[in-house]
C-alpha cells in the first residue's frame, strides 16, 4: 500500500517531486508510524463491515480502527465480536483474491478480549496490525501489553500496541505527572510493540464539561492544550527516546461525502485566489479541521484520529511534504554540514541553521517517505481534488 495509491499514476507524477514510498504491514515499526495517516474509526458492529474497510482502503484510508469500546453500547459487545470474526473471515477470503486491506487495528475494552479475540481469529489474524488500548495508564496499561505479548507467543505474529491516553489521572493537575511518568515506563518497557501514541481529547474535555466548537481547535481550549504540550514534552521527544503522537479527533462533519468537490471546481483559487477555497470550507466548517491539523504537525503531532471519511482526505494532504521543507531538510542534513553552521535556505526566504534544525530536518524527511513530495507549483489544493473520488 501506498499513501495516494488510489489516484492514477500519472496524476501522481504530476503531483509529486517525490512519490510516497510503498509499504506493507511488515515494514519497519519507524515507517508504519509515520505512515498512520488519517486513522479512521469504525464500529465493529457494522453488519457490512468488510466491504465498508475495502471501501475506505479504495479511497486511500491506509489505518483503521474496528471499534469494540466507546463507539457501542456495553450490551452490544458480544455480538460485535462475533461479527468481527465472520467479518475477519470474509476479507481474508477478498485479499486471497487480489484486495487490497488497510492496516487493522481492534480497540478493545479489557485485556482478555485480546487473546480470545486472536484465538478466535484463526487464520484471519494475519490481516490484524494490533491493538488500540484505551484508557491507558501504567496500572491499567500493563495487563493489556501483557495479554498482547502473550498473542505474539501464541500465534507467531507481530502485533503492535497503540495506547490511547484520555484518562482523567492524565488530565488532572495533581495526578499528571505521575501519571505520565507510569506511562512513560510501560511504554518504554514495551517499546518494540508500541507503535504510536493516541490523544483521547473528548474524554479530556468530558471530565470538565467541555465541547470545543467547529470553529475552535484543540489548542484553543487551554487546559486540553496543556495536557498536549506535558504529552509531547516527555513522550514526544526527537532524542531516540520518544514515540509517534497523533493528533487528535474532529468531531464534525457534513454527511455529504463529496462535499468538497463542488466548492472546489466554483472556487477561483485555482485562478491563484486562495481566499476563495477558505471561505468555502469555512461554509462547510472545515476551517477547523485544517487549522487543527496544521497544529497538530506544529505541535509534534503526526496522523490523526478520524470518525469520518471526509476527515481522511485533508488530513493526508496537509501531511506531504511540501518542496520547499524538503529542500531546507535535505540542505540541512547534507554529510558536509555535520559539523553545524548557519546557511540561507535555497527559497532564500530563512535561514537554516544546522545543529537545531537537524531533528527537525530528519522528521520531515521520514514523513517524506510516507507522504511523498510535492512539486514546486503543487498545493494543498491541488492534492487535495486529485484524491476525492469521481
Amino acid at each position: 500500500m501506498r499513501h495516494f495509491g488510489h489516484i492514477a499514476p500519472e496524476v501522481r507524477e504530476r503531483l509529486f517531486h517525490e512519490e510516497p514510498r510503498d509499504f506493507t504491514a511488515g515494514s519497519p515499526p519507524r515507517m508504519l508510524a509515520a505512515a498512520l495517516g488519517a486513522t479512521l474509526y469504525s464500529p465493529a458492529t457494522r453488519p457490512q463491515l468488510a466491504d465498508d474497510v475495502l471501501k475506505q482502503a479504495g479511497r486511500g484510508v491506509v489505518s483503521m480502527v474496528l471499534c469494540l469500546e466507546d463507539s457501542i453500547h456495553d450490551g452490544e459487545v458480544p455480538g460485535a465480536e462475533e461479527n468481527l470474526v465472520r467479518q475477519f473471515a470474509e476479507l481474508a477470503g477478498r485479499v486471497a483474491e487480489g484486495a487490497e486491506s488497510p492496516l487493522l487495528f481492534i480497540r478493545v475494552r479489557a485485556p482478555e478480549q485480546i487473546t480470545d479475540l486472536v484465538a478466535r481469529l484463526g487464520s484471519s489474524v494475519d490481516l490484524l496490525s494490533g491493538f488500540v488500548l484505551p484508557k491507558f495508564t501504567e496500572e491499567r496499561g500493563v495487563p493489556f501489553l501483557e495479554a498482547l505479548t502473550a498473542a505474539e507467543a501464541a500465534t507467531g505474529r507481530r502485533l503492535f500496541a497503540m495506547p490511547v491516553l484520555e484518562s482523567p489521572d492524565l488530565l488532572h493537575l495533581e495526578t499528571r505527572g505521575e501519571t505520565l511518568a507510569g506511562i512513560a515506563r510501560a511504554v518504554d518497557k514495551y517499546r518494540d510493540r508500541v507503535l504510536a501514541l493516541r490523544l483521547g481529547v473528548t474524554d479530556f474535555c468530558s471530565a470538565y464539561g467541555l465541547r470545543r466548537p467547529a470553529d475552535m481547535t484543540a489548542y484553543d481550549v487551554q487546559i486540553v492544550a496543556s495536557v498536549i504540550g506535558d504529552v509531547v514534552n516527555l513522550l514526544g521527544r526527537a532524542d531516540g527516546t520518544g514515540f509517534t503522537v497523533t493528533g487528535p479527533v474532529w468531531e464534525y462533519f457534513r454527511h455529504q461525502e463529496r462535499m468538497f468537490k463542488p466548492q472546489l471546481r466554483r472556487s477561483p483559487f485555482l485562478e491563484g485566489r486562495a481566499d476563495d477555497l477558505r471561505q468555502a470550507l469555512i461554509q462547510h466548517d472545515m476551517d477547523g479541521l485544517l487549522r487543527e491539523i496544521e497544529l497538530d504537525r506544529a505541535n509534534g503531532l503526526l496522523g490523526k484520529t478520524c470518525i469520518h471519511p471526509t476527515h481522511v482526505l485533508p488530513v493526508h494532504a496537509l501531511s506531504v511534504v511540501s518542496h520547499e521543507e524538503y529542500s531546507d531538510a535535505r540542505d540541512i542534513l547534507r554529510p558536509e554540514r555535520d559539523g553545524g553552521g548557519v546557511l540561507r535556505s535555497a527559497y532564500t526566504n530563512k535561514m537554516n541553521e544546522v545543529k537545531p534544525h537537524r531533528a527537525w530536518a530528519e522528521r520531515t524527511l521520514r514523513r517524506a517517505e510516507a507522504f511523498g513530495v510535492a512539486r514546486e507549483d503543487v498545493g494543498f489544493v491541488e492534492l487535495l481534488t486529485a484524491g476525492l473520488p469521481g
